[in-house]
């Protein structure tokens, strides 16, 4: 096949998959960390103190960690239109929820429903990045779809705390307009996607018969490369030892992100007279960072060539930016650490979740990406915890945050000792 065929093809496969899956995980993370903001004024108002807002990520993570692995088989089996959509009515609805509990107890039982109806989303959308996306193109899409969730942060901060200003209307408070208005995008988009998301691209009516060819090709004979390493079951998949080293390094990544997420606003409130606009733009500011670092580091990944390194930048990265920030808690500069370590954070995405698929194919990357998302996001119910714990126990959020630098400085070393993984893809013969 020309090259003209090659970029007619994915010109049409970014333009079609990209935005759509965008969208998708712009809006789970609204839903997935708008409470962050309603804990501004919901706290106070249901009872909640930082240890049970904090644990409130433990139940949101334990639905997700129970449902991650069975929710992306079934959508090796079913296909992903279906099953996504599945996933975002069911999350939407239970984001929805959130608005009517009452205190502690109701408002842990929905986070974790909250985990349960999203569980799945994540891995589900890599999963489906393998049957359109040849390797040569893997970091820089799913850093560009993992784009959504700093933008999420940056576009839902001042958004969020917009509707905490609804106090009121219609005699319901602001935090729970943040919840009921910021979930319906969600369930109407899940019903789109029933008609205009595409499983394969044998099924793909927008290519043409040459381009269905070259893309079906390119991926069939990048699986066998893969496979050249070894095939595995879904089983021998997930205990992989490369596999379980990329799910510790995963586990300290986002115990340190989330850690970080869910008191950012809080934090940030700490450091001086802020008004509640204010602490969303200057949230903003940090997870713009993240925006422009995984874009960035998803592109340098695939044009390189590199996976490794860049993760072990991007972590040791992470690192020194919650150090700086801990260090220097109490004044502005620990806005600049918060920066750096969330771009940071975002850096990993692209160079990270390209490992996986250099390994594993078919049924047994289905099981893996899912196991390696549901163990590293047992960080995040580790993370919000941690600090909760200390802020209650010193007074101040410094501590979580030495403790949160400690994660990723383990990652970045089982990147930098233990994630080589040889790139057994190569450029397909030419016909």
């Amino acid at each position: 096949m020309d090259a003209a065929t090659e970029a007619s093809a994915m010109r049409k496969v970014y333009l079609r998959i990209l935005p759509l899956a965008m969208l998708l995980y712009f809006l789970c993370y609204i839903d997935r960390i708008n409470v962050s903001f309603a804990a501004l004024t919901m706290n106070k108002d249901i009872g909640l103190d930082a240890w049970t807002y904090g644990i409130s990520s433990t139940a949101f993570y334990l639905g997700y960690v129970v449902f991650e692995v069975p929710s992306n088989l079934i959508m090796d089996k079913v296909g992903a239109r279906i099953w996504i959509a599945r996933i975002m009515v069911t999350w939407g609805i239970a984001s929805a929820a959130t608005a009517a509990v009452v205190g502690p107890t109701s408002f842990l039982i929905v986070r974790f429903l909250l985990g349960a109806g999203e569980a799945g989303l994540f891995p589900g959308m890599l999963l489906l990045f393998t049957y359109w996306f040849p390797d040569r193109h893997r970091a820089r899409i799913i850093g560009a779809f993992t784009l959504a969730l700093p933008i999420s942060v940056a576009l839902g901060a001042p958004i969020s705390t917009a509707l905490l200003g609804m106090d009121g209307v219609l005699g319901i408070k602001g935090w729970q307009w943040i919840y009921l208005l910021e979930a319906a995008p969600t369930i109407v988009l899940g019903f789109f996607v029933l008609v205009m998301m595409t499983d394969n691209p044998a099924v793909a009516k927008w290519l043409t018969p040459r381009e269905r060819t070259w893309l079906t090709d390119t991926l069939a004979y990048e699986r066998k490369a893969v496979e050249t390493g070894g095939k595995y079951t879904v089983m021998q998949g997930m205990m992989n030892p490369k596999v379980l080293l990329l799910s510790i390094n995963y586990f300290g990544i986002v115990t340190a992100s989330l850690g970080l997420l869910l008191f950012a606003p809080q934090i940030i409130k700490s450091l001086g007279n802020t008004s509640t606009m204010g602490i969303g733009y200057a949230t903003s500011l940090a997870y713009t960072c993240g925006a422009i670092s995984m874009f960035s580091f998803g592109w340098l990944s695939d044009r390189l060539g590199d996976r490794r390194w860049l993760l072990f930048a991007t972590c040791t990265m992470s690192s020194v930016g919650l150090a700086i920030a801990a260090a220097t808690m109490g004044t502005w500069w620990s806005l600049a650490g918060m920066c750096i370590a969330t771009a940071g954070f975002y850096g990993t995405k692209g160079p990270f979740w390209a490992m996986p698929t250099m390994i594993l194919t078919g049924a047994a990357a289905a099981g893996g990406l899912a196991f390696i998302n549901a163990f590293g996001n047992i960080g995040g119910a580790v993370g919000p915890a941690l600090v909760g714990w200390l802020k209650d126990a010193t007074g101040s959020y410094a501590g979580g945050l030495y403790g949160l630098a400690a994660f990723t400085a383990v990652s970045a070393l089982i990147a930098a000792f233990a994630l080589h993984i040889p790139r057994r893809v190569g450029v397909v013969p030419a016909e």
